[in-house]
């Protein structure tokens, strides 16, 4: 049975790094799902929990596929990721799904329904699905992502896919800790190519037109060759790989292997060229530049001398006596009286 436990369900008793460590390693399920809701929690002493233990398991990471998916509203990414997740646990391989849900920009809640939307993935004993909310972290993804894609690889699992949120051009984020970066289409839409933006096309590692079945093949057919004639205009991201485009119907389970085979097929070239090991070494630095504006926001934002300030200077502005270029610099200046 897949444990799958909601964001903050299960209330952490154990402080025991090891206990975590020990059960990350054995390939226990509810302690991993424990460790990553450790991974998630705000509070400073899980925090400190969470860095230790994810540093202990660091050299039993690395080894995974890191595949990131995303997709224009009504791809079909969540029936793609079953169909693809069941036909890689047939072939004998663990997998992990962490499929980001997006927060609410009043309640700050989620959803939270990936497990619901993944019947079959859900109870396949070699899949583990965790969902988990963005917290409005642009990107698309959640802000402990990384950590969690760590665990999950210490655990055993061979494939980590990461769903991410359809939030547009920032969601290239998720392309900087992935090693295949999928993008998924549908055809018979309108316009297709204004369904995906430059930024998305530009760290593409494939780009795959999901419904492609009954009436609809001609049509994904059609759009194949326009994808492939807009990726022609922009400069490869990399010499050593070029951008397919293919087509694929979920629904139909058909040219779903061919899409992992193009997977393997980029990871021996990368690999063979020496650009996969120092993709990941830009990824790790890029993942440090994030957190540490992510921890620069929240000590800011945090300060007693900013929450003093900030009301004043929003009514300052809302009444029109302040810019808000004047109103940022004035909060921007307590930083000078701010020890480190």
């Amino acid at each position: 049975m897949v444990y799958c436990f909601p964001h903050g369900a299960i209330v952490l008793k154990n402080m025991d790094a090891q206990y975590y460590i020990d059960g990350v390693e054995a390939g226990n399920r509810l302690v991993l799902a424990r460790t990553i809701t450790l991974i998630e929690s705000s509070l400073p002493a899980h925090k400190q929990l969470a860095r230790e233990i994810v540093d202990s398991l660091l050299d039993r990471t690395g080894k995974a596929v890191r595949l990131g998916i995303t997709g224009v509203p009504g791809a079909g990414k969540s029936t793609f990721i079953e169909v693809f997740g069941t036909m890689l646990t047939e072939a004998g391989l663990k997998v992990a799904v962490l499929a980001i849900d997006p927060s609410s920009s009043r309640s700050g809640g989620s959803i939270l329904g990936d497990k619901t939307r993944m019947e079959r993935l859900a109870v396949n004993e070699r899949a583990f699905i965790r969902p988990s909310p963005s917290g409005g972290t642009l990107g698309g993804v959640a802000g402990k992502t990384r950590e969690t894609m760590l665990v999950c690889e210490a655990a055993g699992f061979d494939v980590i896919i990461i769903e991410t949120v359809g939030v547009g051009q920032s969601e290239t984020t998720v392309a900087s800790m992935v090693d295949f970066f999928l993008v998924l289409m549908i055809a018979g839409g309108g316009d297709e190519l204004q369904g995906i933006k430059k930024g998305v096309l530009e760290v593409a590692d494939a780009i795959v037109i999901n419904k492609a079945d009954g009436d609809n093949v001609d049509r994904a057919e059609l759009a194949r060759r326009e994808y492939e004639a807009a990726l022609n205009l922009l400069m490869p991201y990399s010499p050593n790989w070029t951008v397919p485009v293919m087509t694929c119907s979920a629904l139909a389970n058909h040219g779903i292997e061919a899409i992992w085979q193009k997977i393997e097929e980029h990871r021996r070239q990368m690999q063979d060229s020496g650009e996969f090991e120092g993709k990941r070494k830009k990824q790790a630095l890029q993942w440090f530049r994030f957190i540490l504006d992510e921890g620069l926001r929240s000590w800011f934002y945090t300060s007693e001398r900013v929450q003093q300030e900030m009301p004043q200077l929003l009514g300052e502005i809302e009444a029109g006596t302040a810019s808000p270029t004047a109103a940022a610099s004035r909060l921007l200046d307590l930083l000078d009286h701010r020890p480190l």
